[in-house]
């Protein structure tokens, strides 16, 4: 299968698919047009030598107003490109490196960059190909774009650093030379093309919003297991409570516990206490601001994927190379520190219904055991929800309000918006770990409610649930069974 890489506007959705289906891209006719009449008129621009433009025939940064000579274009893209390579931390996973590639291509394809079809060509060999440049976590600031992270995805272009490639670690060389690949001599402009950019960014922030945007729901679900094992009430859940506050994913999210828990005798039967705690109460109003984040979040993220930001962006039909700020990740930093807050919080919330349920109250055992003492059952499950809950509050110190000079003052407001992307990364993998935690425990307490049946959805996600993880009758080591509900909240969005 084949993906053509177009002007068309992509959506998260597009490049899940891709992902998913492991396709080929294919440069469509229209971008080649593009990319091939900017490389041209760039050339002929540059052709009297006269002419002195950032970043093209002059250095970087603080550097701008020292000129380089026309023989020395070429070398100026390949140094560049070598010593920006300063990455350190920990690699970055393979599925974001591939959409880092996908993402690089997308935006260099719109014609604004001076990329020449080489390059371009020998980048859509790399990700059709699954070689994944070596990504590390730390050394981008956010601005000027991303520029250590791609400077390691460019090193293999020109032959340089290291790949995985078929689950090894090998020399960027050998694996071109193993596919028949050369590597490029970059021209004029090309390095700076390459490395300003916030696809780093984008490539986070794409991987986190796909399942974000489906665990809105996958939160709901957890939380109905927990509302039938605590015997909560289905009052706050009432739609005319929300038709009066018109909060959009507030009134999505109490739909969607009626629905999961249409049908259920336990969540329509009486109730033993007049109001549940605000964990269970306020589920509508807190998943429902998370959801609201999540959604405007997605929104930057997809007009950023569909952006042109590297620097100086050239513009042939109107004779123009403009030297800017299109790499600047602000956009982006802002918004991923507002998506680690809506993680966090469903995370938070989720942790707080863990400790309602092991309290022993509502007819539930101490700790969700038969002989609690004897047994310590899910105390300790708790401890590490909370252990994970507050690492997240420590993640969400917002990162794009720091800023630190580099390149001599010349760069001197930067957007953090990389790490902010790390941190970001973080809590959503420890959202998910809570989420598992809190379906265990769920379930656990909903096997003492046995006299009552639940929704025909609960009942069901039960069935699967207990093929894999069973219910605890006597201590034993929680933390596999742990890992296992984990993994089993992580199989119902990645399908």
């Amino acid at each position: 299968m084949e993906h053509h890489i177009s002007s068309e506007t992509i959506t998260l959705s597009t490049i899940e698919d891709v992902m998913q289906n492991n396709k080929k891209l294919v440069l469509s006719q229209d971008s080649k047009d593009k990319v091939i009449k900017c490389r041209a008129y760039l050339d002929n621009r540059m052709a009297s030598g006269e002419e002195v433009i950032y970043g093209i025939n002059t250095g970087f940064g603080s550097l701008c107003n020292t000129v380089v000579t026309p023989a020395e274009l070429g070398e100026l893209q390949h140094n560049l490109v070598k010593s920006h390579a300063c990455g350190l931390g920990e690699e970055i996973p393979e599925e974001l490196v591939r959409i880092m590639l996908f993402l690089k291509i997308q935006g260099l394809s719109y014609g604004h960059s001076g990329i020449s079809m080489d390059t371009l060509g020998l980048l859509i060999e790399l990700f059709n190909n699954q070689v994944y440049p070596i990504v590390y976590s730390q050394g981008s600031l956010g601005a000027s774009g991303d520029l250590a992270p791609l400077a390691h995805i460019s090193l293999t272009l020109i032959g340089l650093g290291e790949v995985n490639y078929q689950g090894k670690r090998r020399n960027s060389i050998d694996v071109l030379n193993e596919l028949g690949l050369k590597p490029v001599q970059l021209q004029s402009k090309e390095g700076l093309a390459l490395l300003n950019g916030t696809q780093f960014m984008q490539a986070f922030g794409v991987y986190m919003l796909t399942y974000a945007n489906k665990y809105k729901s996958i939160a709901d679900l957890v939380a109905c297991v927990s509302i039938e094992g605590y015997h909560g009430h289905k009052s706050p859940f009432n739609p005319l409570i929300h038709q009066v506050r018109n909060q959009k994913g507030q009134a999505e999210t109490a739909k969607n516990i009626l629905n999961f828990l249409d049908g259920s005798e336990i969540f329509h039967g009486e109730k033993m206490d007049v109001q549940d705690p605000y964990s269970f109460r306020c589920i509508p109003q807190v998943h429902g601001a998370s959801k609201d984040m999540i959604n405007y979040v997605t929104t930057i993220f997809e007009t950023e994927i569909n952006s042109v930001t590297d620097n100086p962006t050239i513009f042939p039909d109107e004779d123009l190379i403009i030297s800017a700020g299109n790499f600047h990740g602000q956009p982006l930093a802002i918004t991923l520190d507002s998506l680690a807050l809506a993680l966090a919080e469903l995370a938070s919330i989720s942790e707080r219904r863990i400790y309602k349920l092991i309290a022993g109250n509502r007819k539930l055992p101490a700790f969700l055991v038969k002989k609690p003492g004897l047994n310590s059952g899910f105390m300790i499950p708790q401890y590490t929800a909370a252990s994970i809950v507050s690492q997240n509050k420590q993640l969400c110190t917002p990162a794009v309000v720091d800023t630190i000079d580099s390149s001599n003052g010349q760069e001197d407001h930067v957007s953090m918006g990389a790490n902010a992307a790390t941190k970001c990364y973080k809590v959503f993998e420890n959202l998910e770990k809570v989420l598992g935690i809190e379906l265990l425990a769920g379930f656990q307490a909903m096997e003492f409610r046995k006299d009552m049946k639940s929704s025909l959805a609960i009942e069901n996600l039960k069935q699967v649930y207990r093929e894999k993880i069973p219910f605890i009758e006597n201590d034993i080591e929680m933390h596999i069974e742990m890992k296992k509900s984990i993994a089993f909240v992580q199989t119902l969005v990645r399908v």
